[in-house]
């Protein structure tokens, strides 16, 4: 025997099973199927939570409460701490630089929030700004200007 007679043990090759060729393949008349029925049919299939007829238990129980998952608003915050550690004094705050620097990710609009403290004079061009933020930028010497890309409002 060579070591490189490689070959699959005897059974692990079976022929396929051709049903629904007639009696004298051992498959013909119902091919395996059972008599009659949904599943016996071409086509007979159900959709999932089918109860054979009988109304499903999705549609027995109630819907209850509201789910807000369709209207929500998409905004990134960055925290004024955050600007400190990075930012350099009179530099521009928006989110093409927030992006470079780190801060965010993507294109959602920005929402700078009042967590931390800032020192340095900044100027924020960003979609909002939360009134303690905008209180320290002020007190700071810096300016806030609300930018295009508004956070979305909640559709009517």
């Amino acid at each position: 025997m060579h070591d490189f007679n490689l070959h699959a043990p005897e059974g692990a090759h079976k022929k396929k099973r051709i049903i629904g060729r007639g009696q004298g393949s051992g498959r013909g008349t119902t091919a395996g199927k059972g008599n009659k029925g949904q599943k016996s049919r071409s086509g007979g299939k159900t959709y999932v939570g089918f109860e054979g007829g009988q109304m499903p238990l999705y549609r027995r129980l109630a819907q209850r409460g509201f789910s807000n998952y369709p209207f929500k608003k998409e905004v990134q915050i960055v925290n004024l701490g955050d600007i400190e550690a990075r930012y350099g004094a009179s530099e521009t705050v928006n989110p093409e630089s927030l992006l470079k620097k780190g801060l965010i990710k993507g294109t959602a609009p920005v929402k700078v929030l009042g967590n931390g403290g800032i020192t340095k004079s900044l100027t924020f061009a960003v979609s909002a700004v939360s009134a303690s933020a905008k209180e320290k930028i002020e007190k700071a010497g810096g300016s806030v200007v609300i930018s295009g890309s508004k956070i979305p409002e909640k559709q009517e």
